[in-house]
């Protein structure tokens, strides 16, 4: 927790944007300094979860890469990297048949949402990825986000909690 304290409110937000790639968010998170324990820490960031608009939300899951997209792992998101590599390690030994219909179904879903598909991926596998992708890609636009926007909070929770 002190590391989060002491960063100068640059880095610190920086280092929140790595969490939750929404500019309000971060903000408000690094405003929120200094804070006592995790638990005020998780408390704060569902907070300001709360206050978020739908274009704040979509810019949070601009901040991700395609699920199973390692080239732009690499080439757009190097600063959340490892985070997102190590949340996506279950795609690293999908078939290549898998691969290709994850790609498919993402940029289906992009097409149909106007966003990209948001899964909390840590300790899923492709296969179990792209069921979820599946199943979701029917649901209507409200009932999406809603469900987008509920695992973009399971994922800056996680991401948090390695700060901590």
């Amino acid at each position: 927790m002190n590391r989060i304290n002491e960063l100068d409110p640059t880095s610190a937000q920086q280092l929140f944007l790595n969490c939750c790639g929404a500019r309000c968010w971060a903000e408000e998170m690094t405003q929120g300094r200094p804070y006592a324990s995790d638990q005020a820490l998780f408390e704060r960031a569902a907070q300001a979860w709360e206050k978020l608009s739908s274009d704040d939300w979509l810019e949070a899951f601009g901040a991700h890469p395609k699920i199973g997209d390692i080239e732009s792992l690499k080439a757009k998101y190097s600063a959340t990297k490892n985070l997102a590599e190590s949340e996506q390690s279950g795609v690293t030994q999908a078939s290549q048949q898998v691969l290709e219909e994850l790609a498919a179904k993402n940029k289906e879903y992009e097409e149909k949402f106007g966003y990209i598909f948001i899964v909390c991926a840590t300790g899923k596998t492709a296969d179990e990825m792209l069921n979820i992708l599946r199943s979701r890609i029917v649901n209507s636009p409200e009932k999406e986000l809603k469900n987008a926007i509920e695992e973009q909070k399971k994922i800056t929770r996680l991401r948090l909690e390695k700060l901590t």
